[in-house]
Order: C-alpha cells, then sequence, then structure tokens
C-alpha cells in the first residue's frame, strides 16, 4: 500500500506582513513550522503503516525552504518526501493550489490513500483536502475521528458530520482529512533526524506537471483574491463615573441602557 500525505508550512507567528498588492502573506523560514494538523495526518500514515505496512510519502508546496517540513517528517517515520516548488504556484487560493497538488500527484502515480489534515492555521479554509479529491476524481471522506478498519480494496472510518457521526466505507484509492486528535502525533526522533538529514527529496516543478496551461496555477488559477488587508481598528473610551455607590450604580444602569447593552 501506498499512502501520501499532504502536508504544509505556515507561519510561526501571528505577527505576519500582506502585500498589499497581490494580498498574499510574506512568508519567510525563519518565522515557520509544520501546520499543526498535519501532525496528525503523519501520525494516521504511521499509525497504518505499522499495523498494515504502507509505504509513506509526504507532499508539500511552497519556497524551497518548505523542505523543512519534510525534513520533519522523515524524523518522524516518513519514507519520501516531495517538494513542489515553482514561482508560478505563487500567491494561489485554494482551488489553484488543489489543482497544483493534484497535477503533483497525476505526475508521481496515484496513491492508495491520500491523507491531509483538517485544515490549515494560516487559511483555516479547509477546503483544499475537499478540492484536492474532486480535482483527482476520487472518493473522500472529511472529518475523520476513527478509522476502524482497512483492506486492499477499502477502508471504513467514523466521520464527524457536526450533528452527528457516521460510519462508512469508502473504496480505495480515496482521500481522507482528519480531524486533531485522531491520533496523538509522535515527537521527532534525534536520531532519525540525523541518520535522514542528507536523505534525497524530490523536487518538481511546473514543467513536471501534466497540464502546462499556466493559467491554472498560482494567482492566475486563483478565482477568490484578498481585495483589502488591515488591522481591525481598537478604540478604547475612558469615562471616570463619580458619586455615591447608588449614584454611580443609577448612571451606569442609564448607560448600559442608552447602549442597548441590557
Amino acid at each position: 500500500m501506498k499512502i501520501l500525505i499532504c502536508i504544509k508550512q505556515v507561519p510561526g507567528t501571528t505577527q505576519v506582513d500582506i502585500d498589499e498588492k497581490t494580498g498574499v502573506l510574506k512568508r519567510s523560514a525563519a518565522a515557520a513550522k509544520m501546520n499543526p494538523y498535519d501532525l496528525f495526518a503523519i501520525e494516521t500514515a504511521l499509525q497504518i503503516q505499522e499495523k498494515y505496512g504502507a509505504e509513506t510519502t509526504a507532499l508539500t508546496m511552497g519556497p524551497a525552504y518548505s523542505e523543512a517540513v519534510l525534513r520533519e517528517a522523515f524524523s518522524m517515520g516518513i519514507d519520501h518526501g516531495v517538494l513542489l516548488t515553482d514561482r508560478i504556484f505563487g500567491g494561489a487560493d485554494c482551488l489553484a493550489t488543489s489543482y497544483a497538488l493534484s497535477q503533483a500527484v497525476r505526475f508521481l502515480g496515484m496513491p492508495d490513500l491520500i491523507v491531509c489534515g483538517k485544515q490549515t492555521t494560516d487559511g483555516d479554509t479547509a477546503q483544499v483536502g475537499a478540492e484536492l479529491a474532486e480535482a483527482l476524481d476520487l472518493p473522500q471522506a472529511t472529518n475523520v475521528l476513527e478509522i476502524i478498519d482497512l483492506s486492499e480494496k477499502a477502508i471504513v472510518v467514523k466521520s464527524d458530520l457536526g450533528n452527528f457521526t457516521q460510519t462508512v466505507e469508502i473504496c480505495l484509492p480515496c482521500l481522507i482529512t482528519v480531524e486533531k486528535d485522531i491520533y496523538e502525533p509522535r515527537l521527532p526522533s534525534y536520531k532519525r533526524k540525523i541518520s535522514t538529514k542528507d536523505k534525497p527529496i524530490q523536487i518538481l516543478t511546473f514543467a513536471d506537471m501534466p497540464d502546462q496551461d499556466k493559467n491554472h496555477y498560482g494567482l492566475n488559477g486563483s478565482p477568490t483574491r484578498v481585495v483589502r488587508v488591515f488591522p481591525p481598528a481598537h478604540e478604547k473610551e475612558n469615562e471616570v463615573i463619580q458619586g455615591s455607590p447608588d449614584e454611580i450604580a443609577e448612571l451606569l444602569f442609564q448607560k448600559l441602557t442608552r447602549l442597548k447593552v441590557i
């Protein structure tokens, strides 16, 4: 069995800069980390690998320094790493991102199972996994809480559908997105980190994509655009109320009434 895990490098701080012209995050290697939700996807793949036997590959899209998250995946036990990187992919929204990833998957060959985290902390859309499945014409299950069974032909999972849970059997190949805490992510191994520090990472660029239409990638392939980004205004007004306790209570009551707080 072959398992592909989609992971992403996200800002490691809330203090990020925005490109005023494109509305795109200005990313830097200095303040970046693996998307926390992807740790659960990696652990899910490793649990399957240990229980059923599988070959695992982590795929990420981003600048050259994004290979750091692939190195981290290696230190957790992932077998292979693929970095999809090209300026053409820059500024992609969810749709363009999922399409680029789907083209990378088609280049690499369809795995038996694709595992994604529920969402990313920099976008919080929870759309890329589902859109990737659609682009690859794969059956999918989102918000997976538990993997109940796995065979050569199908996987049985329990999914969170909001007001209730659903147990469903899906034919392979398929894609699942997993909830946090489906498993407790293991810590990276320092010993494995040292042993894999020179492990080769496969690099894919636009030239490797089966679809060579540049209008399907990056900003050109993104139907959604950030029109304006600005910090929220913080307006504080201080007012000192003086008088006896009864007078202060009455003034507070009147003011809160005028403000329609009560």
